[in-house]
């Protein structure tokens, strides 16, 4: 199984980035196969055909799973996140298993990867096998929350995948 992490933060190297590296490891237990920091494409984003941009698109679409991941500003996830999406074509990630994933400050934007990033990734073709991820920005990295809906994904992935037994079992 390929998994990919794609963070839509306008900061490079950011702690959304780190939160989607760290599910798909809890995940799957090993590092993520490709990492795609959306901050890196730069103005390509803006146009149509950049190569880099196009190369991207075309690893995500090939992986297995993908996670999408955005801190969350003015309620909803990043306009970088939107132009990279907006470069997949229509039933792009057909056959992809997506799993939306928002950092936010506090809980009251909690049902933002649900109510806003999932419909994107449905609308692009990918399977969302379970409800999105949020976690708060300044303790994502001790939140019980993350294993536990690794542990509830887990088996909602393809039984191909060869991923471990949930870390509660």
């Amino acid at each position: 199984m390929s998994i990919a992490v794609v963070a839509g933060n306008p900061k490079p190297k950011s702690r959304t980035l780190a939160a989607g590296i760290l599910l798909a490891e809890t995940l799957t237990g090993s590092t993520p196969d490709l990492v795609i920091d959306v901050i890196d494409l730069g103005p390509g984003l803006l146009g149509w055909g950049d190569p880099a941009v196009t190369e991207a698109v075309s690893a995500v679409a090939k992986s297995d799973v993908v996670i999408v991941a955005s801190p969350t500003f003015k309620a909803t996830y990043t306009g970088l996140l939107k132009l990279f999406l907006d470069q997949i074509p229509t039933d792009g990630l057909a056959g992809v298993y997506a799993l939306p994933l928002m950092l936010g400050a506090g809980p009251g934007h909690a049902l933002a990867p649900e109510l806003l990033l999932k419909p994107v990734l449905v609308e692009l073709g990918a399977i969302t096998p379970a409800r999105g991820l949020y976690l708060i920005d300044k303790t994502f990295t001790e939140d019980p929350q993350l294993v536990a809906y690794a542990d509830r994904v887990r088996p909602l992935l393809p039984k191909s995948a060869g991923l471990p037994i949930s870390q509660g079992e």
